[in-house]
């Protein structure tokens, strides 16, 4: 579930994994595990995403649309 957030906001920007990889310092295979295999990232990584995608970590919570609404 994390990881659609993050694909669709990847989408959203044109930017591929390998580029976010690239951006993060986080290896394409730790960014394919979390696509593919559910792993969940570290907190640290979630901050290197976030900021590569210059959004807020809290569009990647799971809870938001509850407090959204």
């Amino acid at each position: 579930m994390l990881w659609e957030t993050v694909q669709n906001t990847l989408n959203k920007q044109s930017m591929s994994i390998y580029r976010l990889s690239k951006l993060t310092n986080i290896p394409n295979s730790t960014l394919l595990s979390y696509k593919n295999d559910g792993v969940e990232p570290t907190f640290n990584n979630m901050e290197k995403i976030a900021d590569a995608l210059n959004v807020s970590l809290d569009e990647f919570r799971s809870d938001r649309k509850k407090w959204i609404q």
